[in-house]
């Protein structure tokens, strides 16, 4: 019988309900500290919000906007809007009027949905005049593809209508449908739509589930916005292709935050590195229990016993091209001592190659140079973009980042194209200083980046956080450093900051490269 997740062309969201229905209905879908759904509660609420929306004109490849925190609504909406084979254009809560302009020109949205605010923000009155007025009426200028805004409160109350067109439209739904248009948002440049398929999506997800390990039943503790690709590839789509648990919060609260995860039993804990130690260190944390945790989940909030060392497990290693991670393996197990540091191996359908940026040769094994990726789980294009302009002839992504692939097919990161260090001449990778740093004892975290001093020489800078309860000082970390690194490698500006501080960040919660080298000149 063939697994209704599935067909011969590949998976589907509807597809992969109607077998979170069969398989486990009862099971919890999403948790978070207040509200719950099931697969089958999930399942029904979505399908009578895809009447609702398919009532008011949404259907194949409309393109709709959501603007929502985390929770079971935004899950609810979104598989609403998957299910129609509509497209989903996921928006930050963070997002200011230029950028939500900007957002939704680029995708050509053509309905928006979005709650009516979000904690100090009014998005009905900071938002009007981006908002049409009626019903394909009165659109907003400058925004001629934007039809319709609802709240979500809107339609949640609306009368639920006869789901036999939702139905028929979920019919026609097919792997190389288009899924969503995702919005990158790297610390320099604009934001672009990237493109991805249900086939692409979905697959990308299923290559990812043993690294990452998540299987049948997992719950899973992932913070990050669903309007990331964190969160809803690495977070609702991936218990959803699993058939595992997702739990989630709309804010970051560390009580509330310990609550959730002592009282739901969560067994894998992926948020963010610092925020694992944060509530490591929490005075309520020893009162907590987290025994379900298992060793595939951050460091940090793992118990000394079950803690790796330093690089001992592969470096997950994704972006939003590529929907998710597309390198990795097993994080519950240490790798070879002589493949600490690297990003594991290439899940299955994603090729990889090393090529020379300044000619795009292909490049041997252990040399430098560009990373490019081919394959099935790879995104369809980029909003506004030839095809040409994305790939090369014969269909590889570059995707600007820097790296190395060693004689046993591991893939070594080694910084961004454009944040490579020319230091005197030579090259630095900071992500190479930042490992080296992490090996020193009672350093927790460490951040790179460069300085231009008053003479217009550019040096290597780095801030580095101490572990809980450690006392570190420059002078020994910087003798240690010169144990680890040639001298040219060396942080000629190092800081040490306060425990549990944190740098600075962009609104996707990446480093925040300008704002790190202002900290570091201060």
């Amino acid at each position: 019988m063939t697994d209704p997740g599935t067909s011969a062309e590949g998976p589907t969201i509807p597809a992969l309900l109607a077998r979170a229905v069969r398989d486990h209905p009862d099971r919890d879908a999403l948790v978070t500290l207040d509200e719950r759904l099931t697969w089958a509660e999930l399942d029904r609420e979505s399908r009578a919000v895809a009447a609702v929306l398919a009532g008011r004109g949404v259907g194949r490849r409309t393109r709709v906007g959501l603007l929502m925190e985390n929770g079971p609504g935004w899950a609810v909406c979104s598989l609403a809007i998957l299910r129609l084979g509509a497209v989903l254009v996921p928006l930050s809560t963070l997002l200011r009027g230029p950028e939500l302009r900007q957002q939704l020109s680029v995708a050509d949205v053509e309905r928006l949905i979005m709650v009516e605010g979000y904690p100090g923000r009014d998005y009905t009155t900071e938002f009007a005049d981006l908002l049409p007025a009626g019903e394909g009426d009165g659109r907003s200028a400058g925004l001629p593809s934007l039809r319709s805004a609802w709240s979500w409160a809107e339609i949640e109350a609306a009368p639920r209508p006869d789901p036999v067109l939702a139905a028929a439209l979920e019919d026609l739904v097919r792997p190389a449908d288009d899924l969503a248009v995702m919005f990158t948002s790297g610390s320099r440049g604009l934001p672009k739509g990237v493109i991805h398929t249900h086939g692409n999506a979905l697959r990308a997800v299923a290559g990812g589930l043993t690294a990452r390990c998540v299987g049948p039943g997992e719950r899973l503790y992932i913070p990050m916005p669903f309007f990331w690709m964190g969160g809803f590839g690495g977070g609702l789509l991936t218990v959803l292709v699993a058939g595992a648990t997702l739990l989630t919060e709309p804010g970051r609260d560390p009580e509330r935050t310990l609550e959730l995860l002592g009282r739901e039993r969560v067994t894998l804990f992926r948020g963010w590195p610092d925020q694992a130690v944060r509530l490591a260190s929490h005075p309520r944390a020893p009162g907590t229990d987290l025994s379900s945790l298992r060793p595939g989940s951050l460091a940090g909030i793992l118990p000394a016993g079950l803690r790796p060392e330093p690089g001992a497990r592969a470096n997950l290693f994704g972006m939003t091209e590529t929907f998710g991670p597309y390198a990795g393996e097993h994080l519950d197990k240490d790798l070879p001592p002589e493949a600490w540091g690297s990003c594991g191996r290439p899940f299955d359908g994603v090729e990889v190659r090393i090529t020379v940026p300044e000619t795009g040769a292909a490049a041997g094994p252990g040399t430098h140079g560009e990373i490019e990726v081919r394959g099935p789980h790879l995104m369809r294009g980029v909003c506004g973009r030839l095809r040409e302009e994305v790939f090369t002839p014969d269909g590889w992504y570059r995707t600007g980042d820097l790296g190395h692939l060693d004689e046993g097919g591991r893939l070594w990161y080694h910084g961004r194209l454009d944040d490579m260090l020319k230091i005197r001449g030579a090259t630095v990778y900071p992500t190479e200083v930042e490992t080296a740093l992490l090996t020193i004892p009672k350093v927790r975290q460490a951040f790179v980046t460069d300085l231009r001093g008053e003479d217009g020489v550019r040096r290597v800078a780095a801030a580095v956080v101490p572990e809980t309860g450690a006392d570190l000082d420059e002078t020994g970390v910087l003798a240690a450093a010169r144990e680890r690194l040639s001298s040219f490698k060396v942080p000629a500006v190092l800081r040490i900051l306060e425990q549990g501080a944190e740098v600075p960040r962009t609104a996707s919660g990446k480093v925040d490269k300008p704002a790190l080298q202002r900290l570091l000149s201060g």
